[in-house]
Formats: structure tokens, C-alpha cells, sequence
């Protein structure tokens, strides 16, 4: 009776608390571990996720090989394995190595450069809508190479170096007009828009100083394509992309523990503002290499990251299906606006702000409700 009763009077436990008081709820984390014989590295392995990437890439190995067979001169599959395989020397060859190959293999590593770097953004920002098109990096980057293309009539290389010293220089302003007031999402984004639309002015008046063979060139290059596009600058994307992704995807695990709080992240041992500057300037990299590539393609940055969520139903970052995803919407978009608007030739940058400004029109709606509710 004595211990009953002690146990009736006992105080039940408290949950722990956070900062400011507030109940600290554990994060549930359902899947596998996997880890190495002497237990140095473990992969947390979630069912659906891994299904929904499998299913991914299987669609994206679908649209690759239906880019390479079909066009004005049609292959078969064996043609294209052949040709692949490097055991064609005839016109196959040519037309899948040469013409279409390197287009390919732009509009994968572009879209997943884009769609990391929106990922990254999006949870450094804790915001649906920082992407780096919507914050204003892409228009940087385009001002970089802008002023290469038509002041100094550059490279490809110096090109690429120019719109990266251009949208790392609007990410230095963005973070200077934000100095003192924190990183919040949606300050980040009004700020972001503001200096968007300043760099789209700038873009403006530096086709009108060029020369009109220049201009057009430009404002071809502004809607963003795929068109003419050959190895130079396929290696150049794939170049960064080998460069870039690594670190993003090794940084993934602490970008979820900071989207969970710079607090709890501190307690958990990470280094808040180094992660959160490293991750700042590799999502940066991605989007101004991706730019320099094709010119400014929106909203594959913005869209691919959160169906990437919607479809694996993660908390955290889920930075390699939405690379996946990325890829496969960019190099969709360029093969429907390849075949479907045969024999004009539209800019796939066209086919991606169709797509993704309905998107974003459903996005805000979605945002303005739950606001609501």
C-alpha cells in the first residue's frame, strides 16, 4: 500500500523544455540503418524514399534514351546502345556523341546543379519560396554574364566566371542588407525579391548599351536553352557538379539538425554559422554555373525541391531525390519542348516558366491557406 501510494503522490516527469520555455517534442525518424562493419559511417535508409527514387530514375532513364532515339533522324534503341557503347562509326554516332549526347547531359546536370541549390535554400531559409531564382541569385549570375558576353565578348570559362562572381556578389549584398536582423525566411524573401527586380533592370539596361546582333544573342541567352549546346559545355556543368555536390550532400545531415533550431542544433554539436555559410555558397556555385551553362531557366529551383518532399515525405532536405527530380523535370521540358512544338525550336526556359509559375500560383494559394487556418 505504501508503494502504491507512493506512486500516486510521485510528480510525473516533465517533458523537457527548449528555449523560452517551450516543450521540446522528439523528432520521429522512421527507416533502416545501415552502418559499416566498424560502425564509422551509418545511412539512414527510408523505405518510400528509396521506392520513389528508384521510380525517379527509372523515368529518367525512360526520358534519356527516348532524347537520344528520337528527332529529325529517328534511331532504335539498339542503334543508341550501340552508339553508347562506341561500337557505331557511322551517322548514329555522330548524331547521339556529337548532337545530342552533350545536350543531355547538360539538361541532367543543370537541372540537379538547380535543384540542390533550391533545396539548400529553401531549408536555410525555412521558406517554400527561397529559391535562388525568387531570391534574386539566377538574375545575378545573369548579370555577371552579361556583362562578359557583351563588354568583354568572353569564353565560355570566363563566362562561367563571371556570372559566379556575379551571384556570389548578390549574396554578399542580399546578406548585407540582412546584417543584424537574422537569417528569417520570409525577410530573406521580400529582401530577395527587391534585389531580384534591381538585377533584372540592370540586365535591361545592358542590352540596351549592346549592339543589336548583341542584343539578340543576349536575350536569347536570357530565356534559357539548351540549343547548341556541345561538350564544352557539358564538362564545364558536370566539372562543378562533381565539385559542388559532394559537400552538399555530406552537409545534408546537419542541414536537418538546422532546420530544427540553431539551439538544438548547438547542443548537437554543429557548427550553425559555418554550416550555414558553406551550404550559402555551394547552393550559390550550383545556380551561377548553371546559369553561366544555359542561361537563367526558372523555377526548376523552386518546384523540384518540395515535390521531392511531397512525393518522399521526409522532414530533412532530401537533397538526392531532388537532384533526381530536377534532372528529370529539365530534361522532360527540353524533350516536350523539342517534340510537341516540332519544327519550331522553343526554348526549354519557356517550357519551365509555364510549368512553374502555375506552380507557384498553386504554391501561394497552399501558403496563403494554411496561413489562414
Amino acid at each position: 500500500m505504501n508503494t502504491a501510494r507512493a506512486e500516486k503522490t510521485a510528480p510525473a516527469e516533465k517533458p523537457p523544455r527548449g528555449a523560452g520555455g517551450f516543450v521540446r517534442r522528439p523528432r520521429v525518424i522512421t527507416g533502416s540503418v545501415l552502418r559499416t562493419g566498424a560502425g564509422g559511417l551509418s545511412v539512414r535508409v527510408r523505405g518510400r524514399a528509396l521506392a520513389v527514387t528508384a521510380v525517379i530514375l527509372v523515368a529518367l532513364c525512360a526520358v534519356a534514351l527516348v532524347s537520344l532515339a528520337t528527332g529529325d533522324y529517328e534511331l532504335t534503341l539498339s542503334e543508341v546502345l550501340r552508339a553508347l557503347a562506341g561500337q557505331d562509326t557511322g551517322g548514329a554516332d555522330f548524331i547521339v556523341n556529337t548532337l545530342r549526347l552533350p545536350r543531355l547531359l547538360t539538361a541532367l546536370a543543370v537541372g540537379a546543379a538547380l535543384a540542390v541549390s533550391g533545396a539548400l535554400l529553401t531549408s536555410l531559409t525555412g521558406n517554400a519560396l527561397g529559391s535562388p531564382d525568387i531570391i534574386g541569385f539566377t538574375n545575378g549570375s545573369a548579370v555577371g554574364a552579361l556583362v562578359v558576353i557583351i563588354l568583354m565578348h568572353g569564353s565560355m570559362t570566363q563566362i562561367a566566371t563571371g556570372a559566379l562572381i556575379g551571384g556570389l556578389a548578390t549574396a554578399a549584398a542580399v546578406h548585407l542588407l540582412m546584417l543584424g536582423r537574422g537569417l528569417q525566411g520570409f525577410r530573406l524573401v521580400v529582401i530577395g525579391i527587391g534585389v531580384s527586380a534591381l538585377l533584372l533592370a540592370v540586365n535591361s539596361y545592358l542590352i540596351t548599351r549592346a549592339t543589336f546582333q548583341e542584343a539578340l544573342e543576349a536575350q536569347a541567352w536570357l530565356i534559357g536553352s539548351l540549343s547548341n549546346r556541345g561538350w564544352t559545355h557539358a564538362n564545364a556543368i558536370l566539372l562543378a557538379c562533381a565539385v559542388l555536390l559532394p559537400p552538399a550532400f555530406l552537409l545534408s545531415r546537419r542541414l536537418a539538425m538546422v532546420e530544427m533550431g540553431d539551439l538544438t542544433a548547438t547542443a548537437l554539436g554543429v557548427d550553425v554559422t559555418r554550416t550555414r555559410a558553406v551550404l550559402l555558397l555551394v547552393s550559390v556555385a550550383l545556380a551561377a554555373f548553371a546559369t553561366a551553362v544555359t542561361g537563367p531557366i526558372w523555377f526548376i529551383a523552386l518546384a523540384a525541391p518540395q515535390l521531392a518532399r511531397r512525393l518522399t515525405r521526409t522532414a530533412g532536405p532530401a537533397l538526392l531525390p531532388a537532384a533526381l527530380t530536377g534532372a528529370l523535370l529539365l530534361a522532360g521540358s527540353d524533350l516536350a519542348a523539342q517534340r510537341l512544338f516540332a519544327p519550331a525550336l522553343l526554348p526549354v526556359g519557356t517550357a519551365t516558366g509555364t510549368i512553374g509559375g502555375l506552380y507557384l500560383i498553386w504554391l501561394l494559394i497552399t501558403e496563403s491557406r494554411k496561413s489562414r487556418a
